[in-house]
């Protein structure tokens, strides 16, 4: 019985591992938007299994594990392969070197995600860009934004700036807040971010995906201004703290 418990939750790892799989292969046969679904469908898999293993309490380092191993190659791997065959292709060996970039940061980042894991218990941030999230925001340019302005000779400045950006993002110690959970202690902890979450869904369901990037670009941009706000008002608290001591 226990062993059947512990398998749900990695069977929704499993399937987030050949969503990933499964995008890698229709991205190769040219079908970049649909390769992007399946990176949306493995984001969704990565969310369930985490909230499953610990809604059961089989949550294990096993599960952590086997977590990082699927998100590298659907969120990893399928995002920079999308990059380098919709656009970096036409750059030669230096469009290949740059499109591994997410993938190699989303490598290191989930390495030391798992080295300072202290607790299997749900985190409300994570330090680093989380390398789904990462993954989102450049699918949702690449297959909604970039094929708009494909002729344009900024859009290799503009896709490798977002590649580097993304990756400095997830090496980065800035904290990101996790997305909200599906749960009614969470809801009623948090009604104002599960309605802005529920809002953001429906509003890339009604404009298909075309609000998707910027709601992408919104989450990463307000948690790099958060963090340094937050950063700022600590640095201050610790100055006027030196100042009473002082006196």
């Amino acid at each position: 019985m226990k062993f059947s418990r512990q398998l749900v939750p990695h069977l929704f790892t499993l399937a987030n591992l050949f969503a990933g799989f499964h995008a890698i292969v229709l991205i190769a046969q040219g079908q970049f938007a649909t390769g992007f679904v399946f990176i949306v469908l493995a984001a969704l898999f990565d969310m369930l299994d985490g909230v499953l293993s610990r809604a059961i309490g089989v949550a294990s380092d096993f599960g952590v594990e086997l977590d990082s191993l699927s998100d590298i190659v659907s969120f990893g791997v399928a995002p920079a392969y999308l990059a380098y065959m919709v656009h970096l292709h036409q750059l030669g060996g230096a469009g290949m070197l740059l499109a591994a970039v997410p993938a190699l940061a989303g490598a290191l980042r989930l390495a030391r995600f798992n080295l300072q894991l202290s607790s299997l218990a749900d985190k409300p941030a994570f330090v680093g860009l989380p390398i789904p999230a990462s993954a989102l925001t450049l699918g949702s340019y690449l297959v909604f934004v970039h094929p708009q302005h494909w002729a344009s000779p900024w859009d290799t400045v503009a896709l490798s700036g977002l590649v580097l950006l993304l990756a400095a993002l997830m090496l980065s110690r800035i904290s990101f807040p996790n997305v909200p959970r599906c749960n009614y202690r969470y809801v009623r902890q948090h009604p104002l971010g599960t309605l802005v979450f529920i809002l953001g869904v429906l509003l890339v369901l009604v404009t298909r995906g075309q609000a998707f990037f910027p709601l992408m670009m919104i989450y990463v941009v307000g948690s790099v201004l958060r963090d340094g706000l937050k950063r700022w008002r600590y640095r201050r608290v610790e100055e006027w703290d030196a100042e009473s001591f002082s006196e």
